[in-house]
């Protein structure tokens, strides 16, 4: 099979509609790193991202006479236009299966590349099924996004061009995971040609679904997915390329949303152009992998995959990118409520900028402070937390604490003598017109709701905390309503910074 994708790869019919992008020097991340950094900068192409190559390559394939019938695809995204254009280019019609949740830009690109959109379901597995459905009943192809060899043949092109385009020592090839089609052809042509060099995947924590194939020696199906990157939300990776992935991936990095955020303005400071999170996974990998393996003066390369950001969405990049680089720590700081104690308290941060500081008076004896400052690194917070302590002053490191990050930072200093019985709960679901009513209205009319936050981050998804008023006896009934709510939740319940500003 492997001298097969080797063919395959170097027939593939991709340049009528892609073309070879640049592998440029990152210089100012290179200089970070301390090890030469190159980005395979597939953000470029016209449709700004990879996906045309393996769309456009399986479409090309098709007999005439079946060419003509259409085709059909399910995507949120990215292989979306890359089957729209390739049809339009090859002068068919494409239908396009969108979850009614994919945002209103995305849904205009398609159309504005030729694409018939179809939109139904709220998730992707929805779609899916029924693309599925509309392929038997229309007399259609159905494109698949990744597991198909053709498509893993397709997007192989990149790791062709990558050897052609540096033929000195690399030391690691970087890349995106969702279903695996993009690696596995990167994998397939480039472990023919220079085994030596690793190919190393990069997954979100929370869609980590090769990962977990590959340990578990089978595919594993995720019961769910987180949706920042939502490029690479898949639940279930491909058949195929589990076979190649367990034949030529070398390892797998995991890396959570501050990291991506951070990686997304690495980037922008290096190339002023902006990644979408999925495009940005493979440069966050990589400065993970430097910082675990300790590796100097060495040539890694990153595949830049996608760039199909929403405008929206930056605000809550920018907001995380500084946690990602440990550029700011939260701290939640107890001093005595009494005169001369909050000078003590500036003192004790002397000349370092503040980039938050949230203060209300709750108690006759102690004051809890919500503060946010400028670091260098990890090990700065933890002085800043040395600090602190040695003036008296009681510290929680709160940087890492998603409840704060998310939503108490925007709301501290809200403790209420109301607020008996109280359960928080962080819950995550797809954005839409009308999803936060929806969610609401879920809730049961026995429980009084005594908290709530809610930031539209101009993403996919939405987050919310909520405060629950449950008794006791009625815990089993809480716990079968969330379980079956169809949400991601998390029980904050005994989160700390929650105790000290608000429970």
């Amino acid at each position: 099979m492997l001298c097969d994708y080797l063919v395959q790869i170097l027939t593939a019919r991709v340049y009528d509609v892609a073309q070879e992008t640049p592998l440029d020097y990152a210089q100012n991340l290179s200089a970070r790193l301390n090890n030469k950094l190159l980005l395979k900068r597939e953000d470029m192409q016209s449709v700004f991202s990879f996906k045309l190559r393996g769309a456009y390559n399986k479409m090309v394939q098709l007999p005439p006479e079946v060419l003509a019938q259409g085709a059909i695809a399910a995507s949120a995204g990215n292989h979306a236009q890359g089957v729209a254009l390739a049809a339009s280019h090859l002068g068919t019609r494409a239908i396009i299966v969108m979850p009614v949740t994919t945002p209103q830009v995305k849904v205009d690109a398609v159309r504005a590349r030729g694409g018939e959109v179809v939109l139904y379901g709220d998730t992707y597995d929805d779609a899916y099924a029924y693309a599925r459905q509309l392929e038997a009943e229309k007399g259609l192809t159905f494109i698949h996004p990744f597991d198909d060899p053709y498509v893993i043949a397709g997007q192989g092109t990149i790791g062709m061009e990558i050897l052609r385009q540096y033929q000195q020592p690399i030391h690691a090839i970087f890349v995106a995971i969702g279903g695996g089609g993009l690696i596995s052809g990167i994998a397939a042509y480039v472990k023919r040609l220079r085994p030596e060099i690793k190919i190393i995947g990069v997954e979100p924590v929370d869609a980590d679904a090769m990962s977990q194939s590959l340990k578990a020696g089978k595919r594993v199906r995720l019961p769910q997915v987180g949706l920042f990157a939502d490029g690479v939300a898949v639940r279930l990776v491909g058949e195929e390329t589990f076979r190649l992935c367990q034949e030529y991936v070398d390892d797998i990095i995991l890396v959570d949303t501050d990291h991506t955020c951070a990686a997304i303005k690495d980037v922008f400071e290096d190339t002023r152009s902006i990644l979408e999170p999925a495009g940005a996974l493979a440069i966050a990998g990589a400065k993970a992998y430097v910082e675990r393996e300790k590796i100097e003066g060495q040539t890694l390369v990153a595949v830049a995959c996608g760039a199909n950001m929403n405008f929206e969405r930056l605000r809550f990049v920018a907001e995380r990118a500084e946690f990602g680089e440990r550029r700011e720590a939260i701290f939640a700081v107890a001093i005595p409520e009494q005169r001369g104690s909050l000078r003590k308290f500036c003192e004790c941060i002397g000349y370092r900028n503040l980039t938050e500081f949230n203060y209300r008076i709750a108690d006759k004896k102690e004051a809890h402070i919500f503060v946010g400052v400028q670091i260098q690194n990890r090990a700065d917070a933890a002085k800043m937390v040395e600090t602190f302590e040695s003036c008296g002053f009681k510290t929680i490191d709160l940087t890492d604490d998603e409840l704060t990050k998310l939503h108490l930072r925007h709301m501290v200093g809200g403790h209420s003598s109301l607020a008996h019985n109280e359960l928080l709960y962080r819950f995550e679901f797809p954005e839409r017109p009308g999803a936060l009513m929806k969610f609401v209205s879920s809730m049961s009319p026995d429980w009084n709701i005594s908290l709530f936050h809610y930031r539209n981050n101009g993403a996919d998804y939405g987050r919310i905390v909520v405060g629950m008023q449950v008794q006791n006896h009625e815990m089993e009934q809480w716990q079968a309503f969330i379980d079956t709510l169809g949400y991601r939740y998390w029980d904050e319940s005994q989160n700390p910074a929650y105790k000290l500003f608000l429970g």
